[in-house]
C-alpha cells in the first residue's frame, strides 16, 4: 500500500525534473538563435552606415574633381568606388541570410531596395562623369544640371534611400533586440513559475507522504480521545489502509453502543426540563398577572382618591361655612344644601364612571347587545344631540345604506356618541358646524364626529384616550370620557381613533362590525 503511494510521488517528481530539463533545452536553442539574428542585424546594420559614410566621400572627392580638374583624387575615387562595391556585395549576403533567417514579411523590401541603392550610387557616379565631360564653360555654381545633381540626387534622393535603409535595419535590430528581451524576460518569469508549481507540489507530495504514513495513527487516536470525553456521535472513517479496517469496524459498534445508551438518558433528561419549564413559565404568567392586577388596582384606587378629593373637599367647605353662621337663613341652607346635592351627582357620576373603567381594564366590564339599526338610533337621538350643540348646527351625514344593522348596546352607543358631540362643542370654534358622518368600509362602519376647532398636536394625539387627561381647560369635565368611550367601542369589538390638524379641526371615529349577512348584503 505504502509503496504505490512512493512510486507515485517518484513519478511525479521525475516528471516535474523532465519539465524543467525540456524548458532549459529549447530556452538556450530560443536564445542562441536570438543572439545569431541580432549579431546578423546589427553586422547589417554597421554595412549601411559604412555605405552611408563611404558615398558621401565619394560625392565630394568627384566634386573636387569637378572643380580642380581630371587628375585630382583619381586614385581615391576608384579606391572608394572598390569599397563601395565591397560594401554592397556584403549588404546582399546579409540581407539574403536575415531574410532567410527572419523570414519575407520582416525583410520585406531589404534586398529589392539595396538594388535601387545601388543603381542610385552607379547613376550619380555616371553623372558626374557626364558633367566632367561636357566641357561646359559655364561656371560650375550657375550649371543646372551640376546643382540637380547635388541638390536633388544626392542631397534628396541618395539621403532617403540611404536613410530609409539604414531606419529599415535600424528597425530590424530594435525588434531582434525587443524580442531576446521578451524571451529572457519569459524565460525568468517561466522559471519563477515553475518553482511556485512545482514547490508546492513537492511539499504537498512530502506531506501526503507523511500524511499516509501516519494519518491511521492520528485517525485512532482521536477516535479514542473522542469516545473518553463522552462524545458518541463520532465515528472513524472505514477508508482507511485494509490494515486498521477490523479495528476502525470494532470502535465503532462500541461507540453505537455507547451512543444509543447516551440518547436513552438524554432523552428523559429533556423530557424533564420540558415538564420543569412549562410549570416554571406557567407560574411566571400567573404571578406577571397578578402583578398587573395589583398594579391596576393601585393606579385605580391613586386615580380615585385623586379625583375624589375635590367633590368632597366642596361638600365639606359649605357644611362647615354654613354651619359657622350663628343664625343662617333658610336661603343659605338651601343653597348649601343645593351644591351639596350637585357635588354628591358629579361624585356619584364619577364613582360610575371610574367602576366602567376599572370592570374594563378587568376585561369585566359588559355590555347588553341587541341587533340594532343604526340609522334609527342616530335620527332619534338627534335632538338632543342638537340641544347639546346650540346654538351651532349638528349635521348629519349618511354615507351608508339605510339600513345597517349592527350587534350593540344602543345605551353605551349612545353614550360614546354624545362624548365625542360633547367634547367637539367645546373643543371648536363658534357657529362652525359639528358634522357626524356615517359610511361603510368592508364589513365594518364608520361613525365619525367631525369639528372644525384649534386641532390637536400630535405629541398630545397619542395620549388623548388615557384617563384624566384634559388638553384644554375648557369645562368642568374630569377627563375621562375619552377613556370610557374607548372601553365601551373596544366591548363592542370595535375601536375609537382620533385624527387630527392644527388649526382646521378634529375627527373622532367609532368603527363597529356590521352584522356578516347585512356586509354581505352592502358589499
Amino acid at each position: 500500500m505504502y509503496k504505490r503511494k512512493l512510486y507515485l510521488f517518484g513519478l511525479l517528481s521525475t516528471f516535474i525534473l523532465l519539465i524543467a530539463l525540456a524548458s532549459a533545452a529549447i530556452s538556450a536553442h530560443l536564445t542562441r538563435t536570438n543572439l545569431a539574428q541580432a549579431q546578423l542585424a546589427q553586422s547589417l546594420l554597421s554595412e549601411h552606415q559604412q555605405l552611408s559614410s563611404i558615398s558621401y566621400r565619394l560625392f565630394k572627392q568627384l566634386t573636387d574633381e569637378l572643380i580642380f580638374g581630371k587628375n585630382a583624387n583619381q586614385a581615391k575615387v576608384r579606391n572608394k568606388q572598390q569599397q563601395i562595391e565591397n560594401s554592397l556585395n556584403r549588404i546582399k549576403s546579409l540581407e539574403l541570410a536575415q531574410r532567410e533567417a527572419l523570414g519575407l514579411e520582416a525583410t520585406l523590401g531589404s534586398v529589392e531596395d539595396t538594388d535601387e541603392l545601388e543603381a542610385l550610387i552607379q547613376g550619380i557616379v555616371e553623372e558626374f562623369r557626364a558633367i566632367a565631360l561636357s566641357n561646359d564653360s559655364t561656371p560650375l555654381n550657375q550649371q543646372q544640371r551640376l546643382q540637380t545633381l547635388l541638390e536633388v540626387t544626392i542631397d534628396n534622393q541618395f539621403r532617403e534611400a540611404i536613410n530609409s535603409a539604414v531606419n529599415r535595419q535600424t528597425g530590424v535590430v530594435s525588434r531582434i533586440n525587443a524580442s531576446i528581451e521578451t524571451l529572457n524576460s519569459s524565460i525568468v518569469w517561466f522559471t519563477i513559475s515553475l518553482g511556485l508549481i512545482t514547490c508546492p507540489f513537492i511539499l504537498l507530495g512530502c506531506y501526503w507522504l507523511f500524511n499516509a504514513l501516519y494519518q491511521p495513527l492520528t485517525v485512532i487516536r482521536t477516535g479514542t480521545d473522542a469516545i473518553a470525553s463522552g462524545n458518541y456521535h463520532y465515528r472513524l472513517p472505514e477508508t482507511l489502509d485494509s490494515e486498521f479496517t477490523d479495528l476502525v469496524k470494532a470502535l465503532n459498534s462500541m461507540i453505537a453502543r455507547l451512543q444509543e445508551h447516551e440518547d436513552q438518558a438524554d432523552a428523559h433528561r429533556k423530557h424533564l426540563e420540558f415538564e420543569v419549564e412549562s410549570r416554571t413559565r406557567a407560574l411566571k404568567e400567573a404571578n406577571n398577572k397578578l402583578t398587573q392586577l395589583d398594579a391596576k388596582r393601585r393606579q385605580f384606587m391613586a386615580d380615585v382618591s385623586h379625583e375624589l378629593r375635590t367633590p368632597l373637599t366642596i361638600i365639606r367647605g359649605e357644611a362647615q361655612v354654613t354651619l359657622r353662621q350663628a343664625a343662617a337663613s333658610n336661603e343659605i341652607y338651601k343653597e348649601t344644601l343645593e351644591t351639596i346635592l350637585e357635588q354628591a351627582v358629579n361624585l356619584s357620576k364619577l364613582v360610575d364612571d371610574l367602576l366602567l373603567l376599572a370592570r374594563a381594564e378587568m376585561h369585566e366590564f359588559t355590555v347588553d347587545l341587541v341587533k340594532s339599526d343604526l340609522h334609527n338610533l342616530l335620527t332619534q337621538n338627534m335632538a338632543l344631540w342638537q340641544k347639546l350643540t346650540k346654538p351651532r348646527d349638528l349635521d348629519l351625514k349618511w354615507l351608508a345604506n339605510n339600513e345597517v344593522q349592527v350587534l350593540i348596546d344602543k345605551d353605551r352607543i349612545a353614550q360614546v356618541l354624545t362624548i365625542l358631540i360633547e367634547n367637539a362643542h367645546k373643543y371648536s370654534y363658534p357657529d362652525t358646524p359639528i358634522v357626524l358622518r356615517v359610511e361603510s368600509e368592508g364589513p365594518n362602519i364608520n361613525v365619525s364626529v367631525i369639528d372644525s376647532g384649534e386641532g390637536i398636536s400630535s405629541s398630545d394625539l397619542q395620549h388623548v384616550f388615557e384617563r384624566f387627561v384634559r388638553l384644554k381647560r375648557k369645562g368642568n369635565g374630569m377627563g375621562l370620557g375619552l377613556s370610557i368611550a374607548k372601553a365601551i367601542a373596544e366591548a363592542h369589538h370595535g375601536t375609537l381613533s382620533a385624527h387630527s390638524t392644527l388649526g382646521k379641526g378634529s375627527q373622532f371615529t367609532l368603527t363597529l362590525p356590521v352584522l356578516q349577512d347585512h356586509a354581505t348584503s352592502l358589499d
